[in-house]
């Protein structure tokens, strides 16, 4: 009888946890949050909490969860309900990782576009916070066709201060985002490392290419565009002068030069392998995009420093091919030029952000103590303050400036 009643009294204990978790016994309209070590710092706060406080190590599994937005003294939000799991490559082997957001319904955040999918990104190896921000908004004052839109928050994750995060679009085929027909015939790819559960395939130059839309193309999809990917491989190391006319029929010139001096000119290290999306539809030419994933740029690596001056994405991949056309080298040069300020008033934009972002620095830095440090993985630079780190930033993209201005 005694063993009948403790397993009455176990169920009796989890059903009141599952209505815990369904209608809280507090105040039902939002989430708790304790700031009295992590003082506001003018940016929202997320608030989220896991089914069962569940933590998240993994990023296939999607754990329920609830979220709130909190301003300086209360909620700004009701409370909303989605799913989470860890996302990144290396980054997510860190202390400081980055999730996956996929709420029920869809959802805008500060003027975004609303969507049901959003990243919280880490940015940990980045110091300044600052690179995925001047790199996004740089395309966008370049006119991409698509640029993703973040914003700086601050995460508690189960009642525990995560630090300074940013709320970010994903890359995805949508209205809003990446505008191209979902059919059978129209694709947004990538270039990968890693083989996953999406399709891929290698083309000739040993490539790897996952496609994102279709999200589950049949093997005429995959036929096609690997097939298109291989003739156009062909085509651009056949002759070691590319025909001008010829090239045209097969990429969009402009957008491809406007990737390639954004990703040069941040010499960034995911660039030539990982995290670079592609457009393409039937009977249409390749366009490269849009940009992602900045925070191994402009100076910073796990590894070592790496300078200002020297080529990156030039000498590699189809670049190497690419540059071979006098006329495509004109049409990257002729690029730069005329946006030349739009290049040089990234510098502009990180002074304009660079106070709002101080208080949260101390937040920040207190949580994950690692701005000093300079020979620990993934760390290859340490500051004495957060200003010596955007300062360091200022200080590299102009001397960047410099040295394309002379070898372009």
């Amino acid at each position: 009888m005694g063993k009948f009643r403790y397993i009455i009294l176990l169920l009796g204990s989890l059903f009141l946890i599952q209505c815990v978790w369904n209608e809280p016994d507090e105040d039902s309209s939002y989430l708790p949050l304790n700031d009295s070590e992590y003082p506001y710092a003018d940016l929202p706060r997320l608030v989220i909490e896991t089914e069962d406080f569940r933590d998240i190590r993994n990023k296939e599994v999607e754990v329920p969860a609830r979220l709130q937005i909190y301003g300086e003294n209360s909620p700004e939000s009701e409370i909303k309900n989605l799913t989470i799991r860890g996302r990144g490559n290396s980054s997510f082997e860190m202390g400081k990782y980055g999730y996956r957001l996929e709420f029920e319904n869809k959802e805008s955040f500060d003027g975004m576009p609303k969507n049901r999918d959003w990243a919280l990104v880490a940015t940990h190896c980045d110091k300044s916070f600052l690179r995925n921000y001047i790199s996004y908004k740089l395309a966008e004052n370049l006119k991409d066709e698509y640029a993703p839109q973040l914003r700086f928050v601050e995460l508690y994750l189960n009642q525990e201060y995560q630090g300074l995060y940013q709320l970010t679009e994903t890359v995805k085929v949508g209205k809003t985002r990446v505008n191209i027909p979902e059919n059978d015939s129209s694709f947004l790819f990538e270039r990968s490392t890693t083989e996953t559960d999406k399709a891929f395939f290698y083309s000739s130059f040993h490539h790897l290419y996952q496609i994102n839309s279709p999200k589950k193309p049949n093997d005429y999809s995959v036929s096609l565009l690997k097939n298109h990917i291989n003739a156009f491989e062909s085509f651009i190391q056949t002759d070691s002068v590319l025909n001008w006319e010829l090239l045209q029929n097969w990429i969009d010139v402009t957008d491809f030069a406007r990737f390639f001096l954004i990703q040069e000119f941040a010499k960034n290290q995911d660039g030539n392998r990982r995290s670079t999306f592609l457009t393409w539809q039937k009977d249409s030419v390749l366009k490269m995009g849009p940009v992602w994933d900045f925070d191994l740029t402009y100076g910073v690596h796990f590894r070592k420093k790496i300078p200002s001056n020297g080529w990156y994405m030039r000498n590699y991949g189809w670049n190497r091919f690419l540059f071979q056309s006098k006329e495509y080298r004109k049409k990257v040069r002729e690029f730069w030029e005329e946006h030349h300020s739009t290049f040089e008033s990234v510098i502009d934009s990180i002074d304009a952000i660079y106070p709002r972002m101080k208080k949260v620095a101390a937040n920040e830095y207190k949580r994950w103590p690692v701005l000093e440090q300079d020979d620990q993985w993934p760390f290859s630079q340490g500051f004495d303050s957060y200003t010596d780190a955007v300062d360091s930033l200022k200080s590299w993209i102009a001397q960047r400036i410099l040295w394309m201005d002379e070898n372009l």
